[in-house]
């Protein structure tokens, strides 16, 4: 009978269980549906405005690359017209070669209406709208010709007047004509009616976007859209407001179109005030933040339907699984404290018990100690304190998330895990982390109890810092390096091949002149400057990816590369390898390469050193490589001292490189070093032995 009434029973408490389980499983569906839609929402807004921003950003780079590119133009044809000002035909003068050079260079440049020169009265004297012997009249636009005659500098005009010759408005570049000292004449060049226009396309117009360039008087120079109507005439207010207002930015306005549109603009530099102009549509530019908040309406409104649905399973759910879980509870505490206990005393970490009902904590004397608490030490050894009391020694900026993180764990049972730095009796705030969970009551036990461990994770967040600084000045580093190469192709490329192109120009006229011996010397000397070019571009290109390294292996690179700073700093440099010739893997022929060349640059920077070996020695399964320097040293067992704003000390950029690339090959570097006894480097990086290939 007994067994009888025991299996009657089994299946009406499984089916209890069946429907509580069923319960469960409805709430979590709920509790998990409802975060997602919010946060479904929200990330669509996050994105919608991230999409807006990034047009933006697009927006800003587009206008600096046009803007850099008209103006790299516009002082192109100014260097056109500044040679030309040079013309050995304007020294006599001889107006009938100028006139003849001019018709040549307007052939060549097909945006170029005219060519003039007028005298410093204003008075021209060539036009190659008339003939040479016609009488001409006074230049236009006086406005830029008296800018040229007062500053004897280039000039970028403005849209200028109707002319009396070309019957057209049109934009001026002026340069003065100077010989010995005195302003001569004043050569300029008349662009076209759409020039600036075809420039303005040409420079990489976005496709759809409304733009215009501007001068400084405010009037419309070239636009990608109806040129012929607004040619001329003046921009806008808001524009012209926004030019006066800051020299970038942007601004909101409106089209000949009818559409408002959002606009970027930049200032171009060396043109005299003129100013290009992008309008983007607001309409496409706001359209995808519309669309993400009515997202997250929807998802707010089905988000406060499945809570309130959530509340009522969850009252219901957890009045029936209370008292069963209360009393296994009890039970199991006893036991885990013990075993909780004795673990915690070997990890060195602290135990504490918060009570957020009673404003109480109660914790180990270990615990005490990392969070800085001032108590008396109470029975069982635990010190006892205020729960304000414990938020005072925790830093201002971090008390937020830590009372955040306690409302959390409490409100849904969940596990509590933060960080957060604590003031004590330290100079420096010192890093710890709080774990715990709640315990599931009793109805024996309060309500709001967390049981938690603090751990000290000073050491782990100092070293997080030093490495985040020195990614950091890598970063740097890089970007000084492509900056560096970058300053020596413009200076050294850059001039030489300007010298050869005014070479050039001369070797035409010396042939015009027939005179053979001129030419054969400045051909001789053409060709030493493009020798010197190909010889800077072959120093670029070594210094960004020496080629003997792909080509001919590490011993090569090696010796070219010792070979080359030897002679360019004047040091002794001595080369040796050991072992058998044979290649390595390019990774690790790359990394040896690298920390060869940073080792270098630190003998260069600090070592004043007169001579340096390098040996690279291939055993059967590693590569040693000790780079060995006579310089002055230093003390290896030297720390950095700490900056006086308290930040982390920074680490010797060179030395940290060379280990962050050798611990990717799993490798070891070695620093033998003392005070004027040199230092040497043993760098072993294991490879793959030749049985195991």
């Amino acid at each position: 009978m007994m067994i009888r009434r025991t299996g009657n029973a089994d299946p009406v408490g499984g089916h209890q269980l069946s429907r509580g389980n069923g319960r469960t499983f409805i709430a979590l569906v709920f509790a998990a549906a409802i975060p997602v839609m919010l946060l479904s929402g929200w990330v669509a807004t996050l994105m919608a405005q991230q999409q807006r921003d990034l047009g933006r950003s697009a927006a800003v780079a587009s206008t600096t690359r046009v803007a850099e590119r008209v103006a790299s133009d516009i002082a192109a044809q100014v260097a056109v017209l500044e040679a030309e000002a040079a013309s050995s035909a304007l020294d006599r003068p001889d107006l009938a070669a100028f006139y003849t050079e001019a018709q040549r260079l307007r052939q060549a440049h097909p945006l170029w209406e005219t060519v003039e020169l007028a005298g410093p009265d204003g008075v021209q004297v060539v036009n190659l709208l008339r003939a040479l012997d016609e009488t001409l009249g006074p230049t236009a636009d006086r406005k830029s010709f008296d800018a040229v005659v007062r500053t004897q500098q280039a000039v970028v005009g403005g849209i200028g007047p109707i002319g009396s010759i070309s019957g057209k408005r049109l934009v001026a570049l002026r340069v003065p004509v100077i010989r010995d000292g005195l302003l001569r004449y004043v050569l300029s060049v008349r662009l076209a009616t759409n020039a600036v226009s075809s420039i303005l396309r040409d420079a990489g117009a976005p496709e759809g976007w409304v733009g215009t360039i501007v001068d400084s008087d405010g009037n419309t120079i070239a636009r990608t859209r109806a040129e012929a109507e607004e040619f001329g005439h003046p921009a806008s207010a808001a524009l012209q407001a926004a030019i006066r207002r800051a020299p970038q930015g942007f601004y909101n306005g409106s089209t000949l179109e009818g559409s408002n549109v959002e606009v970027v603009y930049r200032t171009l530099q060396d043109t005299g005030g003129w100013s290009v102009h992008f309008g983007m549509p607001v309409a496409a530019l706001n359209a995808p933040v519309a669309r993400s908040y009515y997202v997250l309406a929807g998802g707010s409104v089905v988000s406060i339907a499945l809570a309130l649905g959530l509340v009522g399973l969850v009252g219901r759910d957890m009045a029936q699984r209370r008292a069963g879980e209360q009393a296994r509870f009890a039970l199991a505490l006893q036991s885990s404290e013990e075993q909780g206990a004795v673990a915690v005393e070997a990890a060195e970490l602290g135990t504490l018990r918060w009570d957020v009902g009673h404003g109480k904590v109660t914790g180990s004397a270990r615990a005490a100690q990392l969070l800085g608490w001032k108590a008396e030490e109470q029975d069982r050894g635990e010190i006892q304190t205020g729960a304000d009391e414990v938020l005072e020694v925790v830093r201002p900026e971090d008390r937020a998330r830590l009372t955040g993180a306690l409302r959390c764990s409490l409100a849904d049972s969940g596990p509590l895990d933060v960080e957060f730095r604590v003031v004590g009796s330290e100079p420096d705030p010192r890093w710890v982390r709080l774990t715990g969970r709640v315990p599931r009551m009793h109805q024996d036990f309060p309500v709001g109890l967390i049981y938690g461990v603090v751990s000290d994770i000073e050491p782990r967040k100092r070293a997080e810092a030093e490495r985040l600084e020195l990614l950091r000045r890598l970063g740097e580093a890089q970007e000084n390096e492509q900056r560096r190469i970058a300053r020596e192709l413009h200076d050294q490329v850059g001039q030489t091949v300007t010298g050869l192109s005014l070479g050039l120009k001369s070797l035409e006229r010396i042939l015009a002149e027939g005179t053979p011996e001129a030419a054969e010397r400045q051909v001789q000397w053409l060709q030493a400057l493009a020798g010197e070019i190909g010889r800077d571009i072959h120093r670029a290109a070594v210094d960004l990816r020496p080629t003997a390294l792909d080509d001919l292996g590490l011993r090569e690179a090696l010796a070219t590369l010792l070979r080359e700073w030897s002679k360019r700093h004047d040091i002794r440099a001595d080369l040796e390898f050991l072992g058998d010739a044979l290649r390595i893997p390019p990774a690790i022929e790359t990394a040896l390469y690298r920390i060869v060349q940073e080792a270098l640059t630190n003998v260069l920077k600090h070592a004043r050193a007169a001579t340096v070996s390098v040996s690279v020695e291939h055993r059967p399964d590693e590569i040693r490589v000790i780079i060995e320097d006579d310089g002055v040293g230093f003390d290896p067992e030297g720390v950095p001292k700490q900056p006086p704003d308290g930040s982390p000390a920074k680490p010797r950029l060179g030395l940290s490189g060379i280990r962050e690339r050798l611990s990717l090959l799993e490798g070891t570097l070695t620093l033998e070093a003392s005070p004027e006894y040199g230092t040497t480097l043993f760098v072993s990086v294991p490879v793959q032995s030749r049985s195991a290939a």
